[in-house]
């Protein structure tokens, strides 16, 4: 009888020894990431674009994504989501930030939890994140635009600048840098506007305030319209007022949100990046900075299909940027 009792001992601990958890044998299943990634506003051509490369480096590595932002530019709509990932503990959060000091606290609440903190297309205070995906560097963007500018305005030519919001720190960095190679290339250029025309992150505002301004200044020749709103919402005004031949039109967007403008010659030239590309580095650099693989000091580091990308600083560089036209737009798809 005792032996029959201790065979059933027996037996039963080995039942439960089958349904343990083995956590010695170095064969536990990794931890799924969960990357929260944030544009300025959702539902416009460039962030659109993005969001496909978000997506496909979420696929690639095998991470969840959750891409959410306001539905216009407010930072405090962008502080309010932040929260509600810190709460969730996301494992990083990679965001375009529309004001870099409004969002640095709630920034910082997350670096504090351990959470990796990635801004990309624009930057925070550098206190307030890890790493900032910079799409170009600011001398490369001023360089194209203050180029395009010139050769198809003259070296003399009178310009206005139109942005996005006067807080968005992308915009403003691009602009100081502008003005200090106007200086040293084309000292005879002249900017009407000193402080830009900013309507926001709405293109019928960028139409009406574009129109509004050739009239204004009767004698501009130029305009640079920076952000991927306000240059097809300039080139509408251009093309309505019938000045295309008179007025050179320059600027940041997306070649599907130019297509139609280029083609028709409202717009002769204009300067990007590609907005799929910024987006899937912003995954793979999140990716990698949780994984321990991205550390302070390295040169660069290897971004899938991207391949080697250069890092200076704290600063992770997509690359320089293009210029579009009429010979190849036709090339891209974004």
């Amino acid at each position: 009888m005792k032996r029959y009792a201790a065979a059933l001992l027996v037996m039963a601990l080995l039942v439960v020894g089958c349904g343990a958890k083995d956590t010695s044998s170095g064969t536990k299943q990794e931890e799924v990431l969960t990357i929260g990634v944030m544009p300025k506003l959702v539902g416009i051509g460039f962030f659109n674009a993005a969001k496909r490369g978000i997506e496909e480096a979420g696929r690639e590595l095998g991470v969840n994504i959750d891409y959410d932002g306001p539905t216009t530019g407010d930072v405090e709509q962008q502080s309010r989501l932040v929260d509600t990932w810190l709460a969730k503990k996301y494992n990083a959060i990679a965001i375009a930030p529309n004001d870099p000091d409004a969002i640095a606290p709630v920034l910082s609440r997350a670096r504090s939890r351990n959470i990796k903190v990635i801004t990309w297309d624009a930057d925070a205070q550098k206190d307030a994140r890890d790493w900032f995906i910079n799409q170009a560097t600011a001398p490369s963007v001023a360089k194209s635009l203050m180029d395009v500018m010139a050769a198809g305005a003259g070296e003399d030519a009178k310009y206005i600048i139109i942005t996005g919001s006067l807080t968005a720190a992308n915009q403003n960095i691009w602009m100081e840098e502008m003005e200090k190679y106007r200086q040293e290339q084309y000292p005879n250029m002249e900017n009407l506007t000193p402080t830009p025309i900013a309507p926001g992150e709405d293109q019928a505002r960028a139409t009406q305030m574009a129109a509004d301004a050739l009239k204004t200044y009767a004698e501009v020749d130029g305009i640079f319209a920076i952000t991927s709103v306000a240059l097809p919402g300039a080139a509408e005004a251009v093309r309505r007022a019938g000045v295309a031949d008179t007025v050179f039109l320059t600027g940041l967007a997306t070649p599907n949100d130019m297509r139609e403008y280029v083609m028709d010659d409202t717009v002769k030239r204009f300067v990007l990046w590609n907005p799929v590309d910024l987006g899937y580095l912003a995954v793979q650099a999140s990716v990698a900075s949780v994984r321990g693989e991205l550390n302070a000091g390295n040169k660069s580091f290897i971004a899938g299909r991207l391949g080697k990308i250069d890092i200076e600083g704290d600063e992770i560089l997509l690359g320089a940027p293009m210029v579009f036209d009429k010979e190849n737009i036709g090339d891209f798809d974004f």
